[in-house]
């Protein structure tokens, strides 16, 4: 089944859960803002997606982080894992898994594919 990741009060996830239903295509819910992100899923994400596909760098919470802030958590994976652990909004949503592959972001033809 495939999995959505994200928090319900979104745009992008709004426009996600919308298409899903309107496609029937069943899945799981997961609110990292509810029930949090564990650092082996955001390894994993990551690893295959990368930092500059998971970080959401034009959003508030990433913007509102001093310069400082910013390139230590940019320093290491490990210290943008506990950034993201810590500042969940700072992920770019949806995160959509199915089968081991992803779909990060908004993407009605990516999406569509995962029939």
């Amino acid at each position: 089944m495939l999995k959505i990741y994200g928090i319900k009060n979104c745009n992008s996830m709004k426009k996600a859960f919308d298409l899903l239903n309107e496609l029937s295509i069943p899945y799981e819910f997961h609110d990292y803002k509810k029930q949090g992100i564990d650092a082996d899923t955001l390894k994993k994400w990551l690893t295959q997606q990368g930092a500059e596909i998971i970080l959401n760098k034009k959003g508030t919470t990433w913007k509102k982080l001093s310069e400082q802030e910013q390139q230590e958590a940019l320093a290491s994976q490990e210290n943008l894992i506990q950034a993201l652990i810590i500042h969940t909004s700072m992920i770019k949503r949806p995160v959509i898994e199915k089968d081991g592959m992803y779909v990060v972001g908004f993407d009605e033809e990516k999406i569509k594919a995962l029939q």
